[in-house]
C-alpha cells in the first residue's frame, strides 16, 4: 500500500491512531483482492460523514444551516473495469452490481444503493460528463442512524469515484452534493434537503444558505474547536426510530401550513416580524399551536444561525456557546422534536441532555442533534470534563455511546 499517512491530520484530526488506519487501508485493499482478484492499480477513496452544528430543522424551509465534515469516513478501494458496469460490495451489505448503459429509474431499486449508482451516474451524464464501469469495495465508520448522514456519505463517494476516475475532479463538492441529492430524490425515491450532502462533500465547518435551493450559498470557515478546549461530542441514546416518518414529516408541514397562511411556499418568505403581528389570526386560522411555535423556533433559528456565523468569524467563542444553548433550548421549547409525542415514556434525548447539563454546568452545553425525536445529542465538553462525561454517558446507554468527533479538512477525495 501506499505511504497515505501525510493525509491522515486532514481526514482525522490531530488525535488519529496511525497503527489503526494503516491496518484498516490494508485490511480494506485485501478485502478488494479478495473480492475482485489481484489488481495492479487500485484507488483509495474516502467520504466522511457530517455533523449538524446549528440550524435545527432549517433547510427544508429554505433556511440556514451551519454543518461541518466529521472524523468518521466510508472509505473505498476501486478498480476500472473495461465495460459499464459498477460493482459495489460494502461491508455487511450484498453485492450491487448495475450496467449504467441503461440509466432508466427502476421502480424496483427503489430503496437501494444500485439506485444511487444509477442515479449518480445518470446524473453526470446529464452534464456531458463520463462514466464508466468500476468495481469497488467499502467499509465505514460513520455511525448509522446517528445523524450524522451516513447515507449521504456513500452517496458523495460514489459520485467522487465518478468525478475522479473519469473526469479529472472537473466537479467541485457542491455539484457532487447536487448530483447526489438527485440521486436519493429522483432514483431512491426520498425526498431530502442537500444539507447532508454538501456536510459530506465539502470539509471543514460551512456556513449554507438555501435561499437558492438549487445553488445555495457556502460560506467556509476556519474553525478548531480544540483551540478553545473544547471537544464536540456525540451521544448515541439508543433510542427507537421505528414508527417515526410522521414525526419527521410533521416539522416541515407544519412550518408550510403557517407560511401558506401568508400565501407562501415556505417559511423562508416570512419575517418574524409579520408572524408575530399575525399570531392571534394564525392560531384561529389553522387550529394548531404546534405549528405556530415550530414556526417561531424556525424564524429564531434562522437570526440564531447569523449571529452564531459572526460568532465564529469574529472568534467570540462565548457568544457562539451561548447560541448552540439557545438553539437546543429552542428546539426543545418550541420546535418540539426532543421527545415523540406519539411516544412520551420514552425520553432517552431528554434524559441525556438532562445528564449533560448535570455534569456540564457552566462549563459547557449541550443540545439535541439533527432530525431528533431518538438518536442523538451534541455536547461541546471541555477537556477537563472530558473523561467523566464519556464515562457517565456510556454507563447510561451503553459503552460506545459517546463518540469524539473532529473536524476533518480534506473535502471528499482520493488519496492514492
Amino acid at each position: 500500500m501506499k505511504d497515505i499517512s501525510h493525509l491522515y491530520q486532514g481526514l482525522y484530526g490531530t488525535n488519529f491512531d496511525k497503527k489503526d488506519m494503516d491496518a484498516r487501508f490494508e485490511s480494506l485493499l485485501k478485502e478488494h483482492e479478495r473480492q475482485f482478484g489481484a489488481k495492479k492499480d487500485v484507488a483509495l477513496f474516502s467520504t466522511a460523514g457530517r455533523t449538524e452544528i446549528a440550524g435545527n430543522h432549517t433547510d427544508h424551509n429554505l433556511g440556514l444551516v451551519i454543518t461541518g465534515t466529521i472524523n468518521l469516513d466510508t472509505i473505498a478501494a476501486v478498480s476500472l473495469r473495461d465495460d459499464s458496469r459498477v460493482i459495489l460490495k460494502s461491508e455487511g451489505f450484498p453485492v450491487d452490481d448495475v450496467d449504467i448503459s441503461d440509466l432508466e429509474i427502476k421502480e424496483n431499486e427503489k430503496n437501494t444503493t444500485s439506485s444511487l449508482i444509477r442515479g449518480i451516474a445518470a446524473a453526470f451524464k446529464q452534464r456531458g460528463l463520463k462514466t464508466g464501469g468500476f468495481e469497488a469495495n467499502t467499509t465505514t465508520r460513520v455511525l448509522k442512524g446517528s445523524g450524522l448522514s451516513s447515507s449521504a456519505a456513500i452517496e458523495v463517494l460514489i459520485a467522487e469515484i465518478f468525478n475522479n476516475l473519469f473526469n479529472d475532479d472537473k466537479l467541485p463538492p457542491v455539484e457532487l452534493a447536487k448530483i447526489s441529492q438527485y440521486a436519493e430524490n429522483v432514483y431512491f425515491g426520498k425526498p431530502s434537503g442537500l444539507m447532508d450532502q454538501i456536510g459530506c462533500a465539502n470539509g471543514g465547518i460551512v456556513g449554507i444558505d438555501f435561499k437558492d435551493a438549487k445553488n445555495p450559498e457556502v460560506t467556509a470557515l476556519d474553525v478548531n474547536f480544540k483551540d478553545y478546549g473544547y471537544n464536540l461530542v456525540i451521544v448515541d441514546t439508543k433510542g427507537n426510530h421505528a414508527d417515526l416518518t410522521g414525526e419527521y414529516a410533521a416539522v416541515p408541514a407544519e412550518m408550510k401550513m403557517v407560511a401558506s397562511y401568508f400565501g407562501k411556499a415556505v417559511l423562508r418568505d416570512v419575517s418574524l416580524e409579520e408572524f408575530i403581528a399575525k399570531m392571534a389570526d394564525i392560531r384561529k386560522e389553522i387550529n394548531n399551536d404546534r405549528a405556530v411555535l415550530r414556526t417561531y423556533h424556525y424564524l429564531c433559528e434562522n437570526e440564531r444561525v447569523k449571529a452564531m456565523l459572526q460568532a465564529l468569524e469574529n472568534k467570540d467563542f462565548d457568544a457562539y456557546l451561548k447560541g448552540v444553548q439557545d438553539s437546543g433550548n429552542s428546539s426543545f421549547r418550541f420546535l418540539q422534536n426532543v421527545y415523540a409525542s406519539s411516544a412520551p415514556f420514552e425520553q432517552g434525548l431528554s434524559i441525556g441532555i438532562a445528564l449533560s447539563e448535570s455534569i456540564l454546568k457552566d462549563k459547557g452545553v449541550v443540545r439535541v442533534h439533527g432530525g431528533g425525536f431518538a438518536g442523538t445529542i451534541q455536547a461541546y465538553v471541555p477537556d477537563d470534563l472530558l473523561n467523566e462525561y464519556i464515562t457517565k454517558m456510556d454507563n447510561l446507554f451503553g459503552k460506545g455511546s459517546a463518540t469524539i468527533l473532529a473536524i476533518r479538512s480534506l473535502p471528499t477525495c482520493r488519496l492514492c
